[in-house]
């Protein structure tokens, strides 16, 4: 007889999404060593659910064994970093496309005053990265999708691994505002050809820019 998978308890959980948030704020940045003791006691919790949210991590490609160093933050490669934003533009370009023809007129409004306020964001680089990630949650959401969320949301978790934010670049806080504001637009016009294009030139310009930022340290 098959058994029923044993759903995590709420502290494995919880440990999970504590340090999936330290990876993806920077906290714990690709190369980090994850000692278990160490992070149960930053958790303020026992090893166990340490151990299970690193085995999670781990099989989500986030975290690896590397010898003599233990358990540290993966790290992306350059050509992993162009095959990770090659699926990611494929991916948001579609989202926004659905949301042309799904989205409600509520939707689209928010979608329209985020865009407004990331105008007033660009001197604020950690801000605007934080307010983009909303941005496209939001865009994700509108498409009304499930297996397309479902895909994102594991393509989010992977860009936990970039280190840093593309938005250092003042050129690129310019750009994104008046992108996310033609998105919106044509999410809002119903044109689903348009908005699958502005969305993939916007993946496009960000990977760009990942380039260029790499180039730069």
């Amino acid at each position: 007889m098959s058994r029923k998978p044993v759903k995590p308890s709420s502290s494995h959980a919880d440990a999970y999404e504590r340090l999936l948030e330290f990876i993806d704020s920077g906290e714990l940045p690709p190369g980090s060593r994850l000692r278990e003791s160490g992070l149960a006691e930053r958790l303020g919790t026992s090893r166990t659910p340490v151990r299970e949210a690193l085995r999670r991590l781990e099989a989500q490609g986030l975290v690896v064994h590397e010898p003599h160093r233990g358990v540290v933050v993966a790290e992306l490669d350059y050509d992993q970093l162009g095959e990770l934003y090659a699926v990611r533009e494929v991916l948001e370009a579609t989202a926004a496309r659905l949301a042309a023809r799904h989205a409600s007129p509520e939707e689209v409004e928010i979608l329209r005053e985020m865009a407004r306020s990331h105008e007033a964001l660009v001197d604020d680089a950690d801000a605007l990265a934080q307010a983009n990630k909303k941005f496209h949650r939001q865009i994700t959401r509108a498409s009304h999708n499930r297996y397309l969320n479902a895909m994102l949301e594991t393509m989010r978790i992977n860009l936990a691994l970039l280190s840093g934010t593309t938005f250092t670049l003042a050129e690129r806080r310019r750009a994104v505002a008046k992108e996310h504001r033609e998105i919106v637009e044509a999410i809002a016009a119903g044109d689903e050809e348009a908005a699958r294009k502005l969305a993939a030139r916007h993946i496009s310009n960000g990977y760009k820019a990942r380039i260029a930022l790499a180039a730069r340290q």
